[in-house]
């Protein structure tokens, strides 16, 4: 298992960030995703630029306030909590993902894969919302 969290802020509204963050029509700018397939409004799938799939199950859905859900694929499985505070004109998020390998080769690189993934994901926020 590896747990890994990461925090930003944004100058910017609370509802601007969580629109970007909680849309799945509006994807584009995530540079790792080729689309997103939405089952439910509680099931999601997202595919990477390769092709390869990750299934989603909303847990929790409070606006502009908390965002999870649980998440799986043939590599892993996990539980992803995103937190968001509106403080002086900034938007806090905290993300953390609690994941666990499948395949036992797999478990000494799952937190570095993670911390991969987050940091792009961050940038990518950063660019969508113009900071």
């Amino acid at each position: 298992m590896a747990v890994l969290n990461m925090k930003a802020s944004f100058q910017c509204d609370i509802q601007r960030v969580w629109e970007v963050v909680t849309s799945l029509d509006n994807y584009g700018w995530r540079s790792d995703l080729s689309k997103i397939e939405v089952i439910d409004e509680r099931q999601f799938v997202e595919y990477t630029k390769e092709g390869y799939a990750t299934k989603f199950s909303v847990t929790v859905k409070e606006s502009c306030r908390r965002w999870e859900f649980d998440m799986e694929n043939g590599n892993m499985k996990g539980h992803w909590t995103g937190i968001f505070i509106q403080n002086n004109g900034y938007t806090e998020v905290d993300f953390t993902e609690d994941v666990t390998a499948k395949k036992v080769f797999m478990k000494p690189f799952v937190k570095m894969y993670l911390k991969k993934q987050q940091v792009a994901y961050i940038q990518d926020l950063s660019k969508a919302l113009g900071e």
